[in-house]
């Protein structure tokens, strides 16, 4: 029986590319001339640094920006608010959303019963496992997948025949 996985990830690889680039830029901008602003990365956050709350924000749209150039989905994003570190420098910790949590995974599960299709769903982990008879309805489920405002991006892969 046809199947595939719904997963929400971040390609690991292109964050790190992207936040090399940005590091890059905000090191040879004009206006970040003389400051200490860099983004650093841990296990699921980022942390952004400056001298002060403009200069966070400024670093946050060059971050941006490079992640949109590198394909990362901005939704994966969880901003938490400019915090003052002493010193006259700020910070701004990201969140990075990966997984589909329970609650959510019980949410698409009742979208996809009530569009009454022909297909079983299964939450896995973090995952959700869409499994049918007919190729078109697993295809019409992720068309529906697509429209649905889930509040996280949702990729569909490990599409089995």
């Amino acid at each position: 029986m046809p199947s595939f996985d719904v997963v929400s990830e971040i390609d690991k690889p292109e964050l790190s590319n992207a936040l090399h680039q940005a590091n890059k830029e905000l090191g040879t901008r004009f206006d970040f001339k003389g400051t200490d602003a860099r983004v650093e990365l841990s296990e699921s956050t980022m942390t952004v640094f400056a001298d002060n709350e403009f200069q966070v924000k400024q670093a946050v749209e060059v971050l941006c920006l490079k992640l949109a150039a590198r394909g990362i989905d901005l939704a994966c994003l969880d901003y938490q608010r400019i915090e003052e570190i002493g010193g006259g420098k700020a910070k701004q910790i990201i969140l990075l959303k990966e997984g589909i949590n329970s609650d959510l995974g019980r949410k698409l599960v009742k979208q996809i019963k009530d569009k009454k299709l022909k297909v079983q769903t299964a939450i896995q982990g973090d995952q959700l496992r869409i499994t049918g008879k007919k190729r078109d309805d697993l295809q019409t489920v992720i068309a529906f997948l697509r429209e649905a405002d889930a509040g996280i991006p949702l990729q569909f892969n490990n599409f089995r025949d």
